[in-house]
Order: structure tokens, then C-alpha cells, then sequence
């Protein structure tokens, strides 16, 4: 009997060990990109075009300074953060109404009403921009912040009902119905017991909606029209030119845009993951 405990011990060893060079492997197969936007930020265009892949000689921190001023990140990341106050909220609490109601309520025409909301995920923006465009422009928006947050917040919403629909659904409805019994009216079984039940499906919302507006640039690009409107991920053109491309301020911009969103990552990776996981068994 204790024979065939060590091989089996052995074996289960063996089969974790293999698990874990395998996540290691992951791991720095998903790191790598980041090491190497993180180098070039440091080095200089002629270092880069040298070596691309290799370490930096020496560590330029000038280079962040300058791509903050030559790219107006410091204005850009005020518009950024402008935009993201008001849309990620926006989109959250409509996502988490429309989410319950269609979800946990499932009111008349309910599949027709989502399949609505599905379009919105299934067509890409591209087919719809020129439509959107002359709206915008005749409801005399282009060229205002909410040229930018209104359309934002209108192509946020599709996942996030879908994503919300989905939490809700799966949230045992029974304590929301002895909730009823005892008196609680509507909205305070859905702001005292169903949504906090919905905390992790909320807080993915609101970590992926951050990530989608702190990102966009064909949005601010087309309705913005202004480039005092624009956001953070367009102070990146500014190193593009005609007949050359500064690669090291590129890199520098590229790493000054991701640290709010790796920030943010950080801080809700906690309830995101749960939430990823809970969208995933559900």
C-alpha cells in the first residue's frame, strides 16, 4: 500500500509543478509587451532602431518629461479623466437598470428588448459613425464635450445591459420576492439586496467601461473636432510626422496613458477577477 502512495505523490507533484511553469510561462508571455513599451520609453529612437528588444544602455527618465509636454498630456489627461467622470457612471447605473429589469423583472417583449441591446454589440462602429455623425451634428453637438460623452455612453451601454442582464439573472430571485412580501417596494429591492448581491458583475463593468473610455480615439477624434477636446490616447500622434516616427516618445506616451488604466486594474483586480469568474459560471 505505501508503494503505491510515493508514486502517486510523485505523480501529483509532478502534474503541479508542470501547472505552475505553465502559468509562469503565461505570465511572461503576457508581460513581455509591457517590459518591452516599458524599455523603449527609455532609451532613445537610435538605441531602439540598434536594438529593439534589448535592455536600455541607459535610463532616459528625461523622456517621459518630454512627451508630457511635446504630446500636451497634461491638458489631453484632463479631458481624459473629464470624460471618464461622466461616462462610466453613466453607463453603470443605466447597464445595472436596464440589467435588473431585464434580468431579474423580465417585463413583456423582453427578449425583443435585448436583442435590441445585442446590436449593439454585434454591429461595429464603423457601419454606424457617418449616421452618428450628422445626428450629432444636428443636435448641435460636435465640437463640445458632449459631442464626445453622449455617443460614448450610448455604444457603452450594449455590453454593459448584456453584462448586468446576465448577474441579475442568476441572482437567486426568491430573496428579492420575500423582500417583496415584507413590504419593501421596487426600488429599494433593487438598491438594498439585488444590487449589492451584483457587486462583483458591477465593479467588471465599471473596470472594463474605464479601460474602453480612457482608450478611445476615434470617438473624441471624429466628434470632438477640437483639440482642446481630445483626449489622452491622441497626445500620441503628435510623434508621428510624415516622413519619421519618434519611437521613444511613442513609448513614453504609451506608458504614461496605461497607468491610470493598470492603477485601476490594481486597486479592483480583487472583485474584477470574481466577477470575470462569476460571468464565466453563470
Amino acid at each position: 500500500m505505501k508503494r503505491d502512495i510515493a508514486p502517486r505523490r510523485v505523480m501529483g507533484l509532478t502534474v503541479q509543478g508542470a501547472r505552475y511553469l505553465l502559468l509562469i510561462l503565461f505570465a511572461v508571455l503576457f508581460l513581455m509587451p509591457f517590459v518591452w513599451i516599458w524599455f523603449s520609453a527609455l532609451k532613445s529612437t537610435a538605441e531602439i532602431n540598434a536594438d529593439p528588444f534589448g535592455v536600455p544602455g541607459e535610463l532616459m527618465w528625461g523622456n517621459l518629461a518630454e512627451a508630457w509636454t511635446t504630446g500636451r498630456f497634461g491638458t489631453y489627461i484632463g479631458n481624459s479623466v473629464l470624460y471618464a467622470v461622466f461616462v462610466v457612471p453613466l453607463v453603470t447605473a443605466f447597464s445595472c437598470l436596464a440589467g435588473y429589469a431585464l434580468g431579474a423583472r423580465r417585463p413583456p417583449g423582453e427578449r425583443l428588448i435585448f436583442g435590441a441591446f445585442l446590436l449593439g454589440i454585434m454591429v461595429p462602429f464603423q457601419s454606424i459613425m457617418i449616421p452618428q455623425y450628422y445626428l450629432i451634428r444636428d443636435l448641435d453637438l460636435l465640437g463640445t464635450y458632449w459631442g464626445v460623452i453622449v455617443p460614448s455612453v450610448a455604444l457603452g451601454l450594449a455590453f454593459g445591459v448584456f453584462l448586468m442582464r446576465a448577474f441579475f439573472r442568476g441572482l437567486p430571485q426568491e430573496i428579492g420576492n420575500a423582500a417583496r412580501i415584507d413590504g419593501a417596494g421596487e426600488w429599494r429591492v433593487f438598491t438594498r439586496i439585488m444590487l449589492p448581491l451584483a457587486r462583483p458583475g458591477l465593479i467588471t463593468l465599471v473596470v472594463l467601461q474605464f479601460m474602453f473610455t480612457w482608450n478611445m480615439f476615434l470617438i473624441p477624434l471624429l466628434y470632438g473636432q477640437d483639440e482642446n477636446l481630445r483626449p489622452i490616447s491622441t497626445g500620441i500622434m503628435f510623434f508621428i510626422g510624415e516622413y519619421s516616427v519618434d519611437r521613444s516618445m511613442i513609448a513614453s506616451g504609451v506608458t504614461l496613458a496605461s497607468i491610470p488604466i493598470i492603477a485601476v486594474y490594481l486597486v479592483l483586480q480583487r472583485h474584477f477577477i470574481q466577477g470575470m469568474t462569476a460571468g464565466a459560471l453563470k
